[in-house]
């Protein structure tokens, strides 16, 4: 049996024509390279479960960004790693905390790099929740959490943070944390809500990484059920109407058909979180000999960004990055 016409056209493809056609190329500039800066002096800690990334010490996460910038990808997400915690997560608004003295460091040394800086309190709390906790119920105490949340969002533009990223999930935090920027004169600063996060199982990684492993129960009263699609809309809308600069969807694998959906309901900037356990299923396979890591990475990020994403938040970025310039 005889191929059609077009069949035949495409089996004689080189690989000029192909990348004439290609309908989605994704680039080092989609990404974002996420960045554990740990308190301590010439620290450089490998994480056992995602390798090829460290705990850094501020020096060493300098010379990280620095690695990333140089590679063309222009920004980074610094997540800290305080010396102490404590039930009032007082170290993630500290005007001398592990993050704002990264952040400064960064800028001072490559101005033009951004520095996105997480808000959440789970790293500086002792019980690694994302909230207050009412010791009496263990309830989070949603409105208590807002406050906090929003000083640390202000603290972090103060020391130079050119976007904030809300990871926290509570209910109202895109709207206090804006309140509370443009009250200190950060009305400029935008905001890289993660409006739809989903209480996940590929977060072991990073919370090893990030030392945040809740000490008692779990984080599913208040992120998402992985069952629902349109509850996901309706927080990204949310987010929406509180002035999100930037809406999120994470992780981004398991959820791509929730990614797709909210980039058809609004025209806002479209980040996508390929998360510490997608990296590290790509990185454990590879090492077994499994799949071709390169290929399957760039697959990846391929879907990602095919599904809608202009950001790619990714552990990747660096290798990434020299595989699309090679």
């Amino acid at each position: 049996m005889a191929f059609p016409q077009q069949r035949l056209r495409r089996t004689r493809r080189t690989s000029a024509l192909r990348g004439l056609v290609r309908e989605t190329r994704p680039s080092p500039q989609d990404f974002i390279y996420p960045i554990f800066v740990v308190a301590g002096e010439d620290v450089r800690r490998p994480v056992d479960s995602m390798p090829g990334i460290f705990q850094l010490s501020i020096n060493h996460a300098v010379a990280e960004a620095k690695r990333a910038y140089d590679l063309g990808i222009p920004g980074v997400l610094l997540f800290g790693i305080p010396a102490d915690k404590d039930e009032a997560a007082s170290g993630a608004y500290d005007p001398e905390g592990i993050v704002q003295l990264a952040t400064r460091a960064i800028k001072d040394s490559m101005p033009d790099l951004l520095v996105v800086t997480d808000v959440c309190l789970c790293e500086y709390m002792s019980h690694g929740h994302c909230g207050v906790v009412e010791k009496d119920t263990g309830y989070i105490l949603n409105d208590v959490s807002l406050e906090l949340l929003a000083r640390t969002a202000s603290s972090q533009a103060e020391a130079g943070a050119d976007i904030v990223a809300p990871s926290d999930m509570m209910d109202g935090r895109v709207a206090a944390i804006r309140a509370d920027l443009d009250r200190e004169g950060f009305e400029e600063t935008p905001i890289m809500a993660y409006a739809a996060k989903y209480a996940s199982a590929f977060y072991g990684p990073f919370r090893e990484a990030a030392e945040s492993a809740p000490s008692f129960g779990d984080r599913r009263s208040y992120q998402m059920d992985p069952a629902n699609a349109r509850e996901a809309l309706v927080e990204a809308g949310l987010d929406v109407e509180e002035g999100a600069d930037i809406v999120m969807v994470k992780p981004a694998l398991p959820y791509l058909d929730v990614l797709r959906r909210v980039r058809e309901t609004t025209d806002l900037p479209l980040a996508a979180y390929n998360v510490s356990g997608e990296y590290s299923m790509v990185k454990a396979a590879a090492q077994n000999g499994w799949l071709d890591e390169e290929r399957a990475v760039l697959e990846a990020l391929t879907g990602i960004k095919r599904a809608g994403a202009d950001i790619i938040i990714t552990y990747h970025a660096p290798d990434a990055a020299r595989w699309l310039s090679g």
